[in-house]
């Protein structure tokens, strides 16, 4: 049976990488003239390009280039909830952004980590 979080057409990941990604890196990756598109999560980046949503217009747009951590958790879109900070969050909004965090390791290829970040898991 396939699991909760398990991508409707499998999804062949390359190893997850563990270069150091410099925030201003990661604040470049949005997709902007057809350039790479990340998000980072609990401090771990993810190659989103290939998904229209995070590509510029796309309704997730907002996350692009950044650590979504807390929007996530909350399930925001807003710009002021787009932070690495989470937490401070209660245990059902932990519980939601580790089932981003499940989604994001299924669909897409891990290529770093933020440099100097403080928001891994404990």
């Amino acid at each position: 049976m396939a699991g909760k979080f398990e991508p409707k057409t499998p999804v062949q990941l390359a190893p997850p990488k563990d270069d150091p990604i410099s925030l201003e890196e990661l604040a470049k990756a949005t997709g902007e003239n057809g350039g790479k598109c990340y998000v980072a999560i609990k401090g771990i980046v993810y190659d989103v390009t290939g998904n229209k949503a995070y590509q510029p217009g796309g309704s997730y747009h907002v996350f692009a280039g950044k650590d979504a951590s807390q929007a996530l958790a909350k399930t925001s879109t807003k710009e002021a909830d787009v932070s690495p900070e989470w937490k401070h969050l209660d245990d059902k909004e932990k519980g939601v952004l580790n089932d981003w965090v499940t989604f994001f390791s299924k669909r897409y290829n891990v290529v770093g980590k933020v440099e100097g970040a403080t928001n891994f898991d404990e």
